[in-house]
């Protein structure tokens, strides 16, 4: 019974030891990993979406917890106004999430556009969603309290052609993040304001 004991006090001292290893590590790499997907995988449409910005919007962001998820919210300067917002919601496409960088102009409360940040989608049908702008550029403009749907939903957004699922999931995140936009508007105008100096 002894023996027992002592390999029981051993593993769990073993366990707490690695746990503790992997947090620090985890903790340690949370940062450059963060930094990494900024420049490979949200860079890319932060940067197209707010092109002719006066400043960086992935050095000039801020995070708001909305619901349960917390955002990572990217501004963008144009005649000297931080009045262009950016951030990534995801919806269910064919081979899982897809993510979507949405853009608003908070002065007109419109649409600046959208990008495909991630996606598992079937190359040259729905992956034609990131590298093609026919799906995405029909989002430009549009009222924030306009519904987006595909024209097979009743909808004025026209699928890709063979990829209904992951055009579905392009607008089901676009929804997303107008909702999201919608329901803290005021707490973005307060934090953009911070950018505005």
């Amino acid at each position: 019974m002894n023996e027992m004991v002592k390999m029981v006090v051993v593993l769990t001292v073993l366990a707490s030891v690695a746990g503790g290893v992997l947090a620090a590590v985890n903790q340690g790499t949370a940062i450059q990993i963060e930094a990494q997907q900024l420049q490979f995988v949200k860079g890319p449409a932060i940067n197209k979406l707010l092109e002719g910005a006066s400043n960086n919007p992935i050095d000039d962001r801020f995070k708001i917890t909305a619901g349960e998820t917390e955002r990572s919210f990217f501004v963008g300067k144009f005649d000297g106004k931080p009045n262009k917002i950016a951030f990534e919601e995801f919806g269910k496409g064919y081979g899982g999430d897809l993510g979507v960088m949405v853009a608003f102009d908070i002065e007109s409360d419109k649409l600046a556009g959208a990008a495909v940040t991630v996606h598992s989608e079937t190359p040259g049908l729905g992956a034609n969603a990131k590298e093609k702008p026919d799906l995405v550029s029909q989002f430009e403009g549009l009222p924030v309290t306009d519904s987006v749907n595909v024209t097979k939903d009743g909808g004025r957004i026209n699928a890709i052609s063979g990829a209904t699922i992951t055009s579905r999931a392009v607008t089901q995140a676009v929804t997303k993040a107008m909702n999201v936009y919608q329901d803290i508007k005021p707490q973005l105008q307060q934090e953009i304001q911070k950018f505005g100096k």
